[in-house]
């Protein structure tokens, strides 16, 4: 098992690694269920985020990962598919939620906003947190 799994991860790693802006793939837990996510820890992966991308396996997402907590605002931009944004703070409890999150379609796109300070951003599939019952205060467990 132990093997399988260090198989898995490397060839997600390849995977992430073959494209222009190579991230490195790592997962997180939440309410039980994993989610494989690219990590988005400086500024350049952070402002690319999940653009152009037509789809997203239902077990992936993106974290982005900030310096320190803050009042966090994402937007829609040239991302082709809707999403939840999970908004966490630096101990890594859920604070505010953007669901089902329509893609941008034409300028100017609206801005996500948390309603508290957040440090992690955690980006998954339109309907998973409404799937996973996610509530304020839920703790999201992050491997690297």
């Amino acid at each position: 098992m132990f093997r399988r799994t260090l198989r898995t991860l490397a060839a997600l790693s390849f995977v992430a690694c073959s494209g222009a802006q190579a991230q490195a793939i790592s997962y997180v837990v939440l309410k039980g269920k994993s989610f494989y996510v690219e990590v988005a820890d400086n500024d350049p992966a952070r402002m690319q985020g999940l653009m152009f991308r037509e789809q997203m396996a239902a077990d992936r997402g993106m974290i982005f990962l900030f310096p320190d907590e803050a009042m966090q605002a994402f937007w829609m931009k040239n991302t082709l598919i809707p999403l939840d944004i999970l908004y966490f703070d630096s101990k890594f409890r859920l604070v505010s939620a953007q669901t089902d999150v329509p893609p941008c379609k034409a300028d100017p796109c609206p801005s996500y906003p948390t309603s508290a300070p957040a440090q992690y951003v955690l980006e998954l599939n339109a309907g998973m947190a409404d799937k996973l019952g996610v509530k304020v205060g839920d703790k999201l467990e992050f491997h690297r």
